[in-house]
């Protein structure tokens, strides 16, 4: 990196404007190769670390906000990597003060940096909105400036929509950035635009059963690997191994799963990256359930969650301890892994990361199907539902789909076993209709939207013929007839038959 040691090790109290400035920009190299314990070194006594404010003495604005800046972005990613609990909320205090330095002095690319910096840290924490917004004004405050702040922004932003399952608004920025980041001589960040757009084309692929986006995101992904290797980052080279074996274990090619999150822990926990160390232990559990190997898949899950539980990366934690759930209760542990799954959803919310709790309730509708009540499964259900209602994952959406059929199914089969308890209440019947009606547009409405409209295929995915669903909405459900694709009309035949 070309930093000088005599300039870290000079005496405090003698250092200037210009040996500040150094100082920072040596830190901001290392933080870019994912060396940030080096970062903080490179700071010297400037800093003490993770928990403490930063020497800022009598500087000027633009060199207190720097120094700000750094350990402000510092603060979170040790504290990711470290999983140090608050980090988050006190990265994002200095950032902030960060930004607010800068503004004064009408340095447009770095308050953006700033607030670019700040959404990661919301990001962590699962607070989506909350850095959708702040991206959002990063982008404002560039206005048309081109410069490498805008593709951070851009990156972020497509990242943040991904997570949020809005999955055509996250291709869109990918692709309208593309162009940009070829053009960038920064290999961590031309790095970081491949991994996440392969992350993008794997889930897309797999829940659309699409070879050609695998296919692309194993290309997006040797890209990012490349670029990684390019700029020394070992921190997001583990991350690409980590994303490609989670993609190898949902094709079932575990042995090459396992070879993928082997590198992918290794690299981490040489960078000392114990955060990342334990989203890979969660992948791992995923790939075991997938394997059917239900005991070491618990063991492993259950690692990645103590583990997790001691920083401030909520959204993670959340699905870890959904991949726990799973595993228990496929151990037949059913109490403790309802526990886990409520723990899961209340993590969520509490980060504000809606999807995360969505699909922590739909897995218990799912794992958990014959050991709660048919009320208690209902209240789940319609807690996935509320807060997946606008996700774009297709392999979601048919999860929700076979949630609410199953459900019918319950409904339908109490009412048959029990007519006397049904027909004494005429409420309760009322309430049954009204149910399996609302479960039955649900199903149509999202077989419509997977199927882009077209009845002939949303019919194939219900299990129905083509005639059959047309009745089905023109009798029944006449307000998802704006979701169909028009008719058209048959052209007659020029063919004359005697």
């Amino acid at each position: 990196m070309g930093l000088q040691t005599s300039v870290i090790h000079s005496t405090p109290g003698v250092l200037d404007r210009d040996s500040v400035l150094f100082r920072c920009n040596a830190a901001k190299e290392f933080e870019e190769a994912g060396e940030f314990d080096a970062a903080r070194e490179a700071l010297g006594e400037l800093w003490h670390g993770v928990g403490t404010r930063p020497d800022t003495g009598d500087w000027s604005n633009d060199v207190k906000a720097e120094l700000l800046l750094r350990t402000g972005t510092l603060t979170g990613w040790l504290g990711s990597a470290k999983q140090i609990s608050g980090a988050q909320e006190t990265a994002k205090d200095l950032i902030s003060e960060s930004a607010a330095l800068f503004e004064t002095q009408g340095l447009s690319e770095k308050v953006a940096e700033a607030r670019v910096d700040l959404a990661i840290c919301y990001w962590r924490e699962g607070a989506l909105d909350e850095a959708r917004v702040t991206l959002r004004l990063a982008l404002d405050a560039l206005g048309e400036l081109e410069s490498e702040q805008r593709l951070r922004a851009l990156l972020n932003s497509a990242i943040i929509e991904q997570v949020a399952t809005h999955f055509n608004e996250a291709l869109d920025l990918y692709r309208e950035a593309a162009s940009l980041f070829d053009a960038s001589r920064n290999d961590s960040l031309k790095g970081k635009f491949h991994n996440s757009y392969a992350i993008l084309l794997k889930g897309m692929g797999l829940s659309q059963e699409r070879e050609d986006l695998i296919d692309h995101a194993l290309v997006e992904f040797a890209a990012a690997r490349f670029h990684f290797e390019q700029a020394g980052h070992k921190r997001f080279r583990a991350r690409v191994e980590n994303n490609e074996g989670f993609l190898f274990a949902s094709l079932g090619r575990f042995k090459e799963a396992h070879e993928h999150l082997d590198r992918a822990r290794s690299l981490h926990l040489s960078v000392g990256d114990h955060g990342g160390a334990a989203g890979a232990d969660d992948t791992r559990a995923q790939a075991f359930l997938l394997e059917g190997k239900n005991e070491i898949a618990e063991k492993t899950a259950r690692g990645a969650v103590r583990s997790l539980e001691r920083g401030g990366e909520q959204s993670v934690l959340a699905e870890a301890l959904t991949t726990h759930g799973k595993a228990l209760a496929r151990l037949n542990r059913y109490d403790v892994a309802k526990t886990a799954f409520d723990r899961a959803i209340e993590v969520a919310q509490l980060a504000g990361d809606p999807d995360s709790g969505g699909v922590a309730a739909l897995t218990v509708v799912e794992e958990l199907a014959t050991q709660l009540s048919a009320d208690v499964l209902h209240s789940y259900y319609l807690s996935a539902e509320s807060a997946l209602s606008n996700s774009q994952h297709r392999r979601l959406r048919s999860r929700l789909g076979e949630c609410a059929r199953r459900l019918v199914v319950s409904a339908l089969s109490d009412a048959d076993n029990n007519p006397a308890a049904v027909s004494s209440n005429n409420s309760t019947t009322y309430s049954l209709e009204a149910e399996v009606h609302r479960y039955e547009a649900n199903l149509i409405r999202q077989a419509l939207e997977v199927s882009g409209g077209s009845v002939t295929r949303a019919a194939r995915l219900l299990g129905v013929t083509h005639q059959g669903l047309a009745f089905i909405l023109n009798g029944r459900h006449k307000d998802l007839l704006s979701i169909r694709t028009p008719v058209k009309k048959r052209r007659r035949s020029i063919i004359r038959y005697h």
